[in-house]
């Protein structure tokens, strides 16, 4: 005759008082950083929008007008004018920074440059200028009666082209960004090749690998993800321009207008126009532009297939 066991105990599941605990310690965890986020973050975004929904009329003070302002941006011609130019900046600028900045990278991960780190550090110090500095450097350098471009026309004679022209002043300022941000760029994909192992290298010169093949094969695909970033990067960027041309203006006022880019017409329909309420619609519509444009990169950059 067996004897019956006692059964187990059944262990106590967590009280509803120390579960309710966790989750408010959770939250005092994360609650400084949400007030904040909040503060700087969501708080301007949802002025703005507030902002964008008014406008200030002879009649009537600031008035609620609601999408007219959003209607007036899209066939507002200075607005288009400032984007299409900031658009082609993107295109040619954005390809040759990030195409140099990817040449240091692996002409300093290779090994077989000779001072490797001071080029390393070389290229990169025009980031620590800062951009004021950079574009008035530049500036004046570009200047053709009193600056480098004027020096070379009085003491060889032949007349070089004025940078700061309407014609050049794009690619003078395309020029100055890409002098400050190749070495950020190249810092990002070199940091990214130094954690590919070498094994994968070991292997593909035992199979025979030149050099390029390696580049094609093993380090760019390694690297896909940073130079995703960089992309989304140097694209918000682009559109949020508003540094070199500010400056620029003062020395090229014939070719850089208060609507350059959008970052520029925006801050003078806003401090000069005191039309606030259309610089809110603009600077809301470039922030949806740019957000959109940035995703989509994501998007087909982080693709398994690309």
């Amino acid at each position: 005759m067996t004897t019956p066991t006692a059964p187990a105990p059944v262990a106590a599941g967590p009280s509803p008082r120390r579960s309710r605990r966790r989750s408010w310690t959770g939250w005092a965890f994360i609650g400084p950083f949400m007030a904040v986020f909040a503060l700087v973050f969501l708080a301007p975004i949802a002025y703005s929008v507030y902002l964008s929904l008014f406008r200030d009329q002879l009649i009537g003070g600031n008035t609620f007008v609601g999408l007219e302002n959003y209607t007036q941006a899209l066939v507002d011609a200075q607005f288009w004018g400032a984007l299409g130019r900031v658009s082609l900046f993107l295109a040619v600028q954005v390809p040759i920074m990030l195409f140099l900045a990817l040449l240091v990278a692996l002409a300093i991960d290779s090994g077989r440059l000779y001072g490797r780190d001071f080029f390393r550090v070389s290229i990169f110090l025009p980031y620590a200028v800062p951009a004021v500095v950079a574009t008035l450097m530049w500036g004046f350098m570009y200047g053709n009666r009193f600056g480098l471009v004027g020096n070379i026309n009085d003491a060889f004679g032949p007349t070089l082209p004025d940078p700061l022209s309407p014609d050049l002043v794009l690619a003078s300022i395309g020029n100055i960004v890409t002098w400050e941000f190749v070495g950020y760029n190249m810092l990002i994909f070199y940091s990214a090749l130094r954690v590919v192992p070498h094994t994968l290298y070991e292997a593909a010169q035992i199979d025979g690998a030149g050099q390029l093949r390696i580049i094609t094969a093993i380090k760019l695909p390694a690297i896909r993800g940073a130079l995703v970033i960089a992309t989304i990067f140097s694209i918000i960027g682009s559109f949020q321009l508003f540094n070199e041309p500010s400056i620029l203006r003062h020395l090229a006022p014939n070719a850089i207008t208060t609507d350059f880019t959008p970052n520029l017409y925006t801050f003078s329909l806003a401090f000069r126009g005191q039309q606030h309420n259309y610089a809110a619609t603009v600077a809301i519509i470039m922030g949806l532009i740019t957000m959109a444009i940035a995703y989509a990169v994501q998007l087909r950059g982080m693709r398994k297939d690309v």
